[in-house]
This record gives C-alpha cells, sequence and structure tokens, in this order.
C-alpha cells in the first residue's frame, strides 16, 4: 500500500517531526495514525474543501476527540444506553421503569448508564442510576437543550451533530435498552439492529422494555414480523432484541449475554469469539452440528490468541473458539453466542 502523505518531502518531515514533539509524554502510540489525521487535514485545505465542509469535519472530529476523553477512564466498566422519549411525564408507569431499571443495573450490578441527557426517559434514566453512574450524550436543539440535573458535567457531553451522537452511544455501550418512544427511538432502534445484522457493530444484547398495557413494542414487532414474512428480513434477525414488560426479565437478558461471552474479533478471515470459559469438547460437537449452516468452510473450533491479538495484546489470556463465519446471518450468530452462554452456567 503506497505511503499516505502530501507528497512533499520537506512537508512530510515536518508534520513527522511535529508529530513526534506533541506525542504524549514520548509515547508515539498510535502515532502513524495521528499522523494520517493531520495529513488528511492539511490535504482538505490543499484541495480548496468548502468552507461548510470543512466546519463539519472540524466539529465532527472535536465533539468525537472530547467524547473519547470522558468515557476514556471507564472503559472497564459495562455500560447500558437507555432510549425512549423525552416526552414521558414522571407519573408515566415508563418513566417509573426506566427508574427502576437504572438503578438496579447501578446499584446491583455496578453498570453505567448513559442517556441522550434529556427529560422523559432520559432524565428517569439518570435519576434511577444516579449522578456517579450516568452519562449524557445530550444533542442541542432549538427546542431541546438543556440537560436533565442528574449528570454530573464531567459526563456530560454537548453534540452539535446526530451522527456523532449516534456513534459514541454504540461505541461506548455493552447492552441497549430502549423505552417507548418517537421517530429519535425508532431510528435508534433500527440502527441498531441494522448495525448489528450487517456486522458493523459486534454483538450487543438488545432490549425493548415497557410497561405492562403499553402495546407499544408487541405493535413494533407486528411490523417487523411483517418484514421478515415478505422475505425484507430473514426470522433469525428476530433473534437479534428480546421484547419484555419485566425489569428482572431486561436484566437477565443483559447478564446471560455476557455470562461467558466476551468480545469478538476478524482474524485472517475468521471470526474469532473470546470467551470466560474454554468449552467442552461436547460443546464443540453441539455447536458444529447445530450452526454448520453459517460456517463458510472448515469447522468451528477452540484456539488461543492469535499472532495479531498478541501483538495488540487484546484480552491473550481468554479462551477462544474460531470459524470461518458467512458473514451474513447474525441472527444466527447470536443464537450460537446464547448457547455458548447456556453451556457455561
Amino acid at each position: 500500500m503506497a505511503p499516505y502523505n502530501m507528497g512533499d518531502p520537506e512537508l512530510d518531515q515536518r508534520v513527522d517531526e511535529l508529530v513526534a514533539l506533541a506525542a504524549a509524554d514520548g509515547d508515539d502510540d498510535g502515532g502513524d495514525l495521528v499522523r494520517e489525521l493531520i495529513v488528511t487535514a492539511l490535504k482538505s485545505g490543499r484541495d480548496n474543501t468548502d468552507r461548510g465542509d470543512l466546519k463539519l469535519v472540524n466539529a465532527a472530529l472535536k465533539e468525537m476527540r472530547y467524547s473519547f476523553l470522558v468515557f476514556q477512564k471507564y472503559r472497564s466498566i459495562p455500560k447500558v444506553t437507555i432510549y425512549g422519549s423525552a416526552r414521558t411525564h414522571p407519573q408515566d408507569p415508563n418513566y417509573r421503569l426506566a427508574s427502576e431499571f437504572a438503578n438496579r443495573m447501578a446499584d446491583e450490578h455496578r453498570w453505567m448508564v448513559v442517556t441522550g441527557a434529556g427529560p422523559g426517559i432520559m432524565e428517569a434514566g439518570n435519576l434511577g442510576a444516579g449522578s456517579d453512574s450516568s452519562f449524557g450524550v445530550n444533542i442541542r436543539l432549538p427546542f431541546e437543550s438543556e440537560a436533565n440535573p442528574y449528570i454530573h458535567e464531567s459526563r456530560l457531553i454537548n453534540f452539535k451533530y446526530f451522527f456523532t451522537r449516534k456513534l459514541i452511544f454504540v461505541k461506548e455501550s455493552d447492552a441497549f435498552t430502549l423505552f417507548p418512544g418517537g421517530f429519535g427511538t425508532q431510528d435508534e432502534a433500527f440502527e441498531l439492529l441494522t448495525l448489528v445484522q450487517t456486522g458493523k457493530s459486534d454483538l450487543h444484547p438488545i432490549v425493548m422494555l415497557e410497561a405492562e398495557g403499553t402495546g407499544y413494542w408487541l405493535a413494533w414487532l407486528s411490523f417487523v414480523e411483517t418484514l421478515a414474512d415478505q422475505g425484507m428480513i430473514s426470522s433469525d434477525d428476530l433473534h437479534l432484541f428480546k421484547i419484555t414488560t419485566s425489569v428482572d426479565e431486561a436484566i437477565d437478558e443483559i447478564r446471560r449475554f455476557y455470562a461467558n461471552y466476551h468480545s469478538q474479533r476478524y482474524v485472517d478471515g475468521k471470526l474469532v469469539l473470546r470467551l470466560k470459559t474454554e468449552p467442552t469438547d461436547e460443546t464443540i460437537a453441539l455447536l458444529n452440528d447445530r450452526f454448520a449452516d453459517i460456517v463458510s468452510s472448515g469447522v468451528i473450533e477452540r484456539t488461543t490468541a492469535t499472532e495479531a491479538e498478541i501483538h495488540t495484546a487484546d484480552n491473550v489470556d481468554l479462551p477462544r473458539v474460531r470459524f470461518h463465519f458467512d458473514r451474513r446471518h447474525f441472527g444466527r450468530l447470536r443464537q450460537l453466542v446464547d448457547e455458548l452462554n447456556r453451556a457455561a452456567q
């Protein structure tokens, strides 16, 4: 691959010197990527890019950089994002349900809670989790820009753009719980499912939770089942989410997902699933029998950390399974992960 540079030896040398000079405490880890960021910025200026486009890129990059900084110190703590309507009143049973769910996730299970920082369901989530366990990912809107009072300012991030805000929601969360809401909630629901269904995001537990008698997610499910009936999605995609009216079931769905499963990565074309407990011979045989339809070649097998994972110190001590996943049937992959979790219990 050709080097990504300015094509001017003197200018490229100056960029290299600047990166080295600005490296934190002399640490050059990631310096190659910082260099490419600088080159991209310089090329954008040299390309006579429209000022409005430069403002968009500049604002987005600033938002992402600050978000990474805020979340960095909490990366070891699991987080659940709560979505839902900004118009839900405190007297609404869904408000109370969201507050209870967040409170139990924070107090009983030591998870942190991420919301859109606004009123309604978002406020309920931060209220239940408490300020010390809450993040707010706020969007500046003409009619709704103030964050709710249950988020400490050190964990509140204000965004100009929806797309950078959505990125941070997905990137920084380990699970997602959606309560009834309007266009925004529907947008988040379908974007989450699209990202997982297409493999653009790792698998995550996605729970649709509502107060009993609300009838919101069951009506939504009827529409989604129509998509499956008409062949627009696979029936297996219905395994990518869970609908419930029970806080207990919502919490169990999230915790069961991580009972054995840890994380995933593609290495040399194979999907590597990192686990907490090594699967037995019987479990491997069961997986090969039940999930041969999503293995494009070879078999599902136990493995140890690959050279690529060792090189980046990527959870090298965890047991693993790997196989050539067809990268199409992510609903079936979710079922495979569920089987690995059940086998370890």
